[in-house]
């Protein structure tokens, strides 16, 4: 398993372990440059603190194509009222440190002040975006991710209150519909997501997704898209 030295340069995705699935390369860092070029290429860095970068291209790949999304009926009662806000990049460090919080189902952390350091670098670019649910002036919940093209990359999402982070994933979802997205990255399988709508591919499927949809031109650095319309 090589250790990539130049910013642009990762193994061949076919050299990716199959036990741990996905995992692909050790070391290098997390310089903007190198960030973009793994994603382009489907790899994101997924590794505990103080050990080494690792970088993974798991196989098969969790996703979710923007049409096929799944709205519960009693979600879909809670989406049409109106005790809360949807925000775009208003704060997106809280919205890390949020998802970074312990959980019960796990004994630790990936989200720490490295990664932090390093999407937050990435949202100055205009590339990473924190969608937000806000109820009485207050994030109870919502998720992060990087956009490159016509893809967006979910990194993580939180909730402090029932629904939170699946009241911002839908008006994520329904927002990049409107802008023509054809797909979001959820990286591998859980049952939070499939239950949305999401499914597995090939790797080689994701792949060849990613070749056609990154070459496209997103939409402005700046997201605003508020409240969008739920069907």
């Amino acid at each position: 398993m090589a250790s990539n030295k130049a910013h642009d340069s990762f193994p061949p995705l076919e050299h990716a372990l199959s036990e741990p699935n996905g995992l692909l390369a050790a070391g290098g860092d997390l310089s903007p440059q190198r960030l973009l070029a793994a994603y382009r290429k489907g790899i994101f860095p997924w590794f505990n603190k103080d050990d080494p970068i690792l970088w993974w291209s798991p196989d098969p790949r969790m996703v979710l194509f923007p049409e096929e999304l799944k709205i519960s009926r009693s979600l879909r009662k809670t989406l049409r009222k109106d005790n809360y806000h949807i925000y775009t990049d208003r704060s997106f460090q809280n919205v890390m440190n949020a998802c970074a919080a312990p959980r019960k189902e796990q004994a630790g952390t990936w989200i720490h002040p490295e990664m932090i350091a390093a999407y937050t670098a990435l949202h100055d670019m205009g590339l990473a975006h924190s969608i937000e649910t806000w109820t009485d002036g207050v994030l109870v919940g919502g998720l992060y991710g990087v956009s490159l093209g016509k893809v967006f990359f979910g990194e993580s999402m939180f909730s402090l209150v029932p629904d939170a982070s699946k009241i911002a994933f839908v008006h994520l979802v329904q927002q990049l519909r409107a802008w023509d997205f054809g797909l979001i990255d959820c990286q591998v399988r859980t049952n939070h997501l499939a239950s949305m709508g999401a499914r597995e591919i090939s790797r080689m499927e994701f792949s060849q997704h990613l070749g056609l949809l990154i070459t496209t031109t997103e939409p402005s650095s700046k997201w605003d898209f508020g409240r969008t319309w739920i069907e």
